[in-house]
């Protein structure tokens, strides 16, 4: 083998780890390489005036080809409202993302995917707090990145259709805008550790709840999060974790807006 080839060879497994990067809270357009499997633990946590959230989840990802993986997340649930607490399984994701574009260059790769996720209706709702929302709810997302060897760069648009409970309710459907930007301040070889530092802008537009073909009052409207998080990688393993601030809002009516949002995430890939 030549020394060029070696040379090139090193290069791609290197770029391809540093690659393997998505942001904490929006949408990106990494997938896995083909027959990957994926494992990680995602963390979820919120607080608010009126209620507490804390849901772990285990989320296993299959690479279906070098372009397309496939996966499905399973959420245990801890929630408290005003003084009342519950806990068990919430509603199951299965979800699936292809990544229709790619273009590589030296250091360099950007990308494109598109991300179709179902929430089932599989978690307790008899329980107070409800573990589930008693709907099946669809959310369709397109992303681009930049990523390199200092700078990142992502971008994605998602639009969440809820569903209709037993009751007539209907939450708003909501359209999610992320833009994230990401820096390798000091750059690593593959068999060091290797952190990344990340700032996004999450908005979030939520149409009013409608129950049995009426607007409900006090739902709906957008809020806008400052997030700053980390990425850190030691070869196959990966934690990211960030904490979403709300910034601005323009809720309908008398609202409780979310203290923070927080996110920590566990990922290991043989």
């Amino acid at each position: 083998m030549s020394r060029a080839l070696i040379l090139a060879t090193i290069l791609s497994l290197t770029a391809n780890i540093a690659w393997a990067h998505d942001p904490i809270f929006g949408m990106g357009p990494h997938v896995l390489f083909k027959q990957g499997v994926e494992t990680s633990i995602e963390i979820d946590s919120k607080k608010s005036t009126e209620k507490q959230e804390f849901i772990p989840a285990l989320q296993l990802t299959y690479g279906i080809t070098g372009s397309w993986s496939a996966g499905i997340e399973i959420p245990y649930a801890f929630k408290q409202r005003y003084t009342e607490n519950s806990q068990g399984f919430g509603d199951i994701n299965i979800f699936t993302k292809y990544r229709f574009w790619r273009k590589d260059s030296l250091g360099l790769q950007q990308s494109a995917a598109i991300l179709l996720k179902i929430k089932t209706d599989s978690g307790d709702i008899n329980e107070f707090p409800a573990l589930g929302t008693g709907t099946t709810d669809g959310i369709l997302g397109l992303a681009y990145g930049y990523e390199g060897r200092t700078w990142y760069r992502w971008a994605s648009l998602r639009y969440r259709h809820n569903g209709t409970n037993r009751a007539g309710l209907q939450r708003g459907n909501k359209i999610l805008l992320d833009l994230v930007a990401g820096v390798r301040t000091n750059l690593t070889s593959y068999t060091e550790a290797d952190t990344v530092w990340l700032l996004e802008l999450n908005g979030e537009f939520s149409e009013a709840t409608n129950l049995n073909g009426y607007d409900l009052a006090n739902t709906g409207g957008q809020q806008w999060f400052l997030s700053p998080g980390i990425f850190w990688t030691k070869r196959n393993f990966a934690i990211k974790a960030g904490v979403q601030i709300p910034i601005t809002e323009n809720l309908n009516g008398d609202q409780n807006q979310d203290d923070y949002r927080a996110k920590l995430v566990f990922e290991w890939h043989p």
